[in-house]
């Protein structure tokens, strides 16, 4: 049994997290905090009422620290390199689900999110917590960067046909639509029920601050690759992610073969499932779940591959990654919690 903390529980990230933690075994729940939202978790998060006895404070480091062993920090980018390094210092374990330890570039990091980073120290200390990839350096982490929403679809999504195909590869296209839920809880015009309702709309086209981790860590898995073109767009719905993949390679492949080589990859995958030749993935089947559901087609001359990603944004694309980390790290069951 572990102490575990909730910093950001007033966010839909930090519910999440909290939901999932209280129906783990091996987790209790010693530490929630926010700074715009204070009381009974059951007064923020009226659906939580019954389920929990927590009440949220304002973020105090000497309180977390004495309650916690293990720190989730749901807050927004820029605020977590405020906090990690007294974690970290105190000897306690520190998964983020900002963006900012993900890019190990300092310069990149400023490029895309406006703002110097203040922790270099900690940067390249972090593993990034795709378990799927990185399993093993998870198991010895003491610091996870939670991956993105975005890119744990790409790059669950690319994974198997970079590694192995890259020098067949002529380009690369993501055409991602995500839920209102991943821009966060914030009062904004633009994610209005009337502005958002019987809509859709691509944003930040080809200026995405997801692109370069994407771009990051598929070229560590594969060396040099094509530019990554990548096009986010506003789905008119609460949860989830959907990403249709165009991948333009120099040579023919079969859909059979492309097929073996996904179902090979991930064969021991728990939270992966590869479709049938023929079916695609929806957002329906994954919604409130830690899985990720891929569908595949190669075009009649081979030589365009169509990739279909599906998540929950805020279950595997967040907070049940970030379990699914926590499990990892502490030795546990890596579904416990999850399913």
């Amino acid at each position: 049994m572990i102490k575990a903390g909730i910093v950001g529980v007033s966010g839909y990230s930090g519910k999440t997290v909290l939901e999932l933690l209280l129906k783990h075994r091996q987790v209790r729940v010693t530490y929630t905090s926010a700074n715009n939202a204070h009381g009974k978790i059951s007064e923020i998060w009226p659906d939580l009422a019954g389920k929990t006895d927590l009440v949220c404070k304002k973020f105090d480091f000497n309180d977390a620290s004495q309650a916690c062993e293990l720190i989730f920090l749901a807050v927004p980018h820029t605020a977590s390199m405020a906090l990690t390094p007294q974690f970290l210092n105190a000897g306690i374990l520190v998964i983020d689900l900002s963006g900012d330890y993900r890019l190990d570039d300092a310069a990149d990091y400023e490029k895309w999110y406006g703002t110097p980073h203040t922790d270099r120290n900690h940067l390249t200390k972090a593993v990034y917590g795709l378990p799927e990839l990185y399993r093993e350096d998870i198991k010895k982490a003491k610091f996870i960067a939670n991956p993105g929403c975005y890119p744990t679809a790409a790059i669950l999504a690319l994974a198997p046909i970079t590694s192995t195909h890259q020098d067949k590869i002529h380009s690369i296209i993501i055409d991602a639509k995500s839920g209102i839920s991943g821009a966060g809880r914030k009062a904004s015009v633009a994610l209005n029920f009337t502005e958002t309702n019987e809509n859709f709309k691509a944003y930040k086209v080809l200026n995405h601050q997801h692109a370069p981790e994407i771009d990051l860590y598929l070229s560590k898995l594969s060396g040099n690759l094509p530019k990554i073109h990548f096009v986010p767009h506003l789905l008119p719905v609460n949860h989830g992610i959907l990403e249709t993949i165009y991948v333009q390679l120099e040579d023919s492949v079969s859909a059979d073969n492309i097929h073996k080589l996904y179902k090979r990859f991930y064969k021991t995958e728990h939270f992966i499932r590869v479709l049938e030749l023929g079916k695609q993935p929806e957002l329906k089947d994954v919604v409130k779940t830690n899985y990720c559901d891929i569908g595949l087609a190669v075009s009649e001359d081979g030589k365009l591959l169509v990739i279909t990603a599906v998540i929950d944004n805020l279950v595997k694309g967040a907070a049940g990654q970030a379990i699914q980390n926590m499990n990892i790290m502490n030795g546990f069951n890596e579904t416990e919690g999850l399913q």
